[in-house]
């Protein structure tokens, strides 16, 4: 029993009143990737079923999770042996066929392409897939951090491994049913950002290694989730070649889509946003240094953004495409960087491809005024829009009022990408610890001992929470995946 429940559902719908459909809503419009007819959808409050916790990345639910302010300090923590480092995010399934039975279970990607599936009640592998060419890049610079995605069907995971292939496996028993190339030079072109989905279709990005060794650049594929085929292709360089290229064959080189949240997507529309890194701005091909919007087929740019120091931010490795942009609601979107900024941008569906420098609604500073690589969370809690953003030195709280962003707290311990869930925010030090915080007052009411890792970042849900730890950079085989509960 659960008396919670109403007062919950009354705060979700007014939040969906404010900015869409909710994950369970737009869930149950979706249907099955491998066949037209629907199918049959989990409750939505027992699934972390992809980064962010929905397709626009809000990383924020209101439902009920069984934790508490009251509680959270007195969770067990298990620590899962993992055979590689998850530098991501886990997702989860409640009460799936695996192997036979049912279980909860977690799924991680690793750094090298394992996806393993773990269950959540005593941490044992259920079973795990290994790409094939695994041996030869394994301990070596080429790697993954993409979190994987649950297709709504709940009967397949899509994952990434570091030859640039996606991957869609059984959940049932961990094969893979198919896998698609999405560059064709996986030397250079890495997949970071985590996969998305909708409607039938997983949507993936790229970017490049640690190093900017051309060629490369970022471009975001479209994939039918049914068969695995490559529908379309939105190349940030050259972009009017409308297909997977040889990145040597254009004349530019950069661009890369790397922000954690990767391609971020409108519920409502399809739309599809994302962030470009260093590289040439040109407004008409060539598209570095930019937010983009595109249709949902991601054939057409419906509407984009860059700074009028477009260059100089180039020039000086300031990434605006270090973080994804964040959809607010109302055609507000928040798009931080490497300059420590967080830019207020209004986006609509009319301008289409024209280029737009400058003319930001308005600029705040990230939290402590250094780069942001982390995903911001966005929670709407009855009438009000709040936005919770860490970087390395602090975590911060706004609110969105009247088409400008206020700031209701900060403080000076810093994190990766938070996420909020039953009114408490978790943000991870990746020094080590998951601080946890009432989400509207920014009070800590408890820290979690962990130990340290990079881009990790966890999920909270069904009594749990979730959080791999490690750094990808170390090219370590091995990893830890913490799982606390209530005793």
């Amino acid at each position: 029993m659960r008396p919670l429940r109403p007062i919950l559902c009354l705060i979700s719908a007014l939040a969906i009143a404010a900015c869409g459909a909710s994950p369970a809503s737009r869930e149950r419009e979706v249907q099955s990737a491998s066949s037209t007819t629907p199918v049959k959808r989990g409750p939505s409050a027992d699934d972390w079923a992809r980064f962010g916790w929905d397709a626009g990345r809000s990383s924020a639910t209101a439902d009920e999770t069984g934790i508490t302010a009251a509680n959270v300090g007195t969770m067990r923590r298990q620590q899962v042996t993992l055979d590689g480092t998850v530098d991501a995010s886990p997702i989860y399934l409640h009460g799936v066929r695996v192997n036979g039975a049912t279980h909860d279970v977690f799924f991680v990607t690793t750094t090298y392409g394992k996806t393993l599936a773990i269950d959540a009640n005593d941490g044992s592998i259920l079973w795990r897939f290994t790409p094939s060419g695994y041996e030869s890049w394994a301990g070596s610079r080429r790697i993954t951090n993409a979190t994987p995605i649950a297709d709504p069907n709940r009967e397949f995971i899509y994952a990434a491994s570091p030859d640039g292939r996606v991957e869609k496996i059984a959940i049932a028993d961990g094969h893979a049913v198919w896998s698609t190339a999405i560059t064709t030079l996986p030397e250079r072109e890495k997949i970071a950002s985590p996969l998305n989905y909708f409607r039938g279709k997983v949507i993936a990005v790229t970017g490049g290694y640690i190093g900017d060794a051309p060629p490369y650049q970022g471009h975001v594929a479209v994939l039918d989730a049914a068969s695995g085929r490559l529908l379309h292709v939105w190349n940030s360089l050259c972009s009017d070649r409308r297909q997977l290229i040889d990145p040597s064959s254009c004349r530019e080189s950069g661009n890369a889509i790397w922000g954690r949240a990767g391609a971020v997507i409108d519920s409502t529309t399809g739309d599809i946003f994302v962030a470009t890194g260093n590289g040439r701005w040109d407004g008409r091909t060539n598209w570095g240094d930019a937010a983009i919007a595109l249709d949902s087929s991601a054939t057409n740019m419906i509407d984009n953004y860059t700074p009028t120091n477009t260059d100089e931010l180039s020039a000086r490795d300031a990434d605006l495409g270090s973080t994804s942009p964040v959809l607010l609601g109302g055609g507000y979107v928040a798009q931080g960087g490497k300059d420590g900024s967080i830019r207020l941008l209004q986006f609509g569906r009319t301008r289409g491809a024209t280029p737009r420098r400058g003319g930001e609604v308005q600029v705040v500073s990230t939290p402590s005024g250094t780069d942001l690589f982390t995903a911001p969370a966005v929670l709407h809690s009855r009438s009000t829009t709040w936005m919770f953003a860490a970087d390395d030195g602090g975590t911060a709280a706004w609110t969105l009022s009247g088409g400008r962003l206020k700031q209701m707290w900060r403080n000076g311990s810093g994190g990766t990408s938070p996420v909020v869930a039953g009114g408490l925010l978790y943000v991870y030090d990746p020094g080590g610890g998951l601080r946890v915080y009432r989400a509207e007052t920014g009070q800590q009411v408890a820290v979690l001992e962990s130990g340290g890792g990079h881009w990790n970042s966890p999920i909270v849900v069904d009594g749990r929470i979730a959080l791999p730890e490690g750094n990808a950079n170390q090219h370590r085989t091995s990893g830890i995946l913490n799982i606390w509960r209530l005793p």
